[in-house]
């Protein structure tokens, strides 16, 4: 049976009307940088929890999850209107493979990201492991409109920390904005514009591939980087991709 910690919410920053940033305090333990935790609250009698991935990192203290509204969820609704001072349900451990030190070592990484599955790539870029692994790193960020493009000034942040060694491709969907790129990070991937916006090839020679999101658009690389002989990255196997979806 799971065992749960009390936690204290001590933010809520909305980012728009569907998605926000809860952050709270709980003596979580030791964790790895991507990994989730389950998040709940007690509703009707029973404890209802989700998954949720840390954006924070383990040296951080506050504890911080990033999500959108399921309007007929049971826990998103309620999580999305907790206040300073509420107070939540945190299982005792983390878990998830989808960490820097489960990939295997490449030139180049490139760690592409859907809506709130951004959380995970931010927390593993925080830290300082990713970036003794890899010559040069990568994200691409797709939304659907602008007002989605969330935590853009900890990404600048992360770009002037490590300079030439790291690249940020936003990409918005439905509309255009600035110098985003506007198309499904597949069809970029296909059309060679992710790599000239990178100025970095992406090939199974010197490339390990994250991925995190809807399960369309994981499906959709997929297969693409299979066509280019890529495979799944896997324990007993290594691989040129890892994946983790989010629902």
């Amino acid at each position: 049976m799971a065992k749960w910690h009390t936690g204290i919410v001590v933010d809520n920053m909305r980012w728009n009307d569907r998605l926000t940033t809860l952050r709270f305090e709980a003596p979580l333990g030791e964790f790895e940088s991507g990994q989730f935790v389950r998040v709940g609250l007690e509703i009707d009698g029973e404890i209802v929890a989700r998954p949720y991935s840390l954006v924070n990192t383990p040296d951080e203290s506050v504890l911080e999850i990033y999500f959108n509204i399921v309007p007929e969820g049971p826990l998103s609704p309620r999580l999305f209107e907790l206040k300073c001072g509420d107070k939540l349900l945190v299982a005792e451990q983390t878990a998830g493979f989808f960490t820097a030190s489960e990939v295997p070592e490449s030139n180049n990484l490139w760690m592409l990201a859907t809506g709130t599955a951004i959380g995970p790539h931010l927390s593993i870029l925080k830290g300082e492991a990713v970036w003794k692994k890899f010559d040069q790193i990568t994200l691409c960020y797709s939304v659907r409109t602008h007002d989605e493009l969330a935590y853009t000034d900890t990404i600048t942040q992360i770009a002037d920390q490590h300079n030439d060694a790291f690249c940020f491709i936003p990409v918005v969907t439905r509309e255009s904005h600035m110098d985003s790129l506007r198309e499904r990070i597949p069809q970029s991937i296909q059309n060679g514009s992710l790599e000239y916006r990178a100025n970095t090839p992406l090939s199974a020679s010197d490339s390990h591939v994250m991925i995190c999101g809807s399960n369309d658009m994981i499906t959709d690389v997929t297969a693409v980087l299979e066509s280019r002989g890529m495979h799944k990255h896997r324990r007993r196997e290594p691989g040129h991709y890892t994946t983790e979806k989010y629902h």
